[in-house]
């Protein structure tokens, strides 16, 4: 496995970016948990480089038109690939281009269903380690992330900065960066602030008294979030 970038949390793998193990936060396990970027642009050598992490599981969160698109390339890596469109599926097609401070809380006003899904394909047999992301590793990927440390008990200011260091994993330290969305629209993409997570977790807070609550409340059962907390937790 290559060296830490910049002495950060980040890993550098050829073709993938903002990739990270979510352990050491919290009492998380190291080794069973990662985020990333999208692995449209994985490269052979960057999958040779992953298997090292021995994957069993990618968990993508993006809408069925962008897995067409831009598919992920697992080249010969043996991994299940399973799908969790976090957005709202009969949304209108100008939704990327939607505010973000407008989007988080959709997605956890829509999204509940299809996020228990998603931490149930966890505790499939043989499911980790897992991979979770979305088109660039932070939006859609980062509430799903915030909500599962929540609820395995990591503490809010790291689940922030590990929030945060998508600015740093996608090269927005110094400003926005162009992309262009599924419908070749041309994007600003800036970097995000601590509000946007921390808006998360008091709105889960605010409605079901927490993300335990929040996810028990959209079928998630209470001998599951003791699975997850067993497998995940050192």
């Amino acid at each position: 496995m290559d060296e830490h970038l910049t002495g950060s949390r980040l890993l550098a793998i050829p073709g993938l970016r903002n990739l990270r193990d979510l352990g050491g936060l919290g009492a998380v396990r190291p080794g069973l948990l990662y985020r990333s970027a999208g692995l449209a642009t994985l490269t052979a050598e960057g999958a040779r480089q992953l298997a090292k992490f021995g994957l069993r599981t990618v968990l993508d969160l993006r809408d069925p038109l962008e897995l067409v698109q831009h598919p992920d390339r697992v080249h010969d890596l043996d991994v299940d690939l399973a799908n969790f469109p976090l957005l709202p599926q009969d949304g209108p097609e100008d939704m990327y281009g939607f505010p973000l401070d407008r989007i988080y809380p959709l997605i956890v006003d829509t999204a509940g269903p299809t996020l228990v899904a998603a931490l149930r394909g966890l505790l499939a047999p043989e499911a980790l380690p897992a991979l979770l992301h979305c088109a660039v590793g932070r939006d859609r990927t980062g509430i799903t992330v915030a909500l599962l440390l929540d609820l395995l008990e990591v503490p809010e200011e790291q689940i922030v900065a590990d929030f945060l260091l998508s600015n740093e994993g996608l090269g927005l330290l110094n400003g926005p960066e162009e992309w262009v969305d599924v419908h070749g629209v041309t994007r600003l993409s800036h970097p995000v602030e601590a509000a946007l997570i921390t808006g998360v977790l008091a709105q889960v807070r605010e409605q079901h008294g927490g993300t335990e609550g929040y996810l028990t409340a959209h079928g998630l059962k209470a001998a599951e979030i003791l699975d997850l907390r067993a497998t995940l937790r050192e």
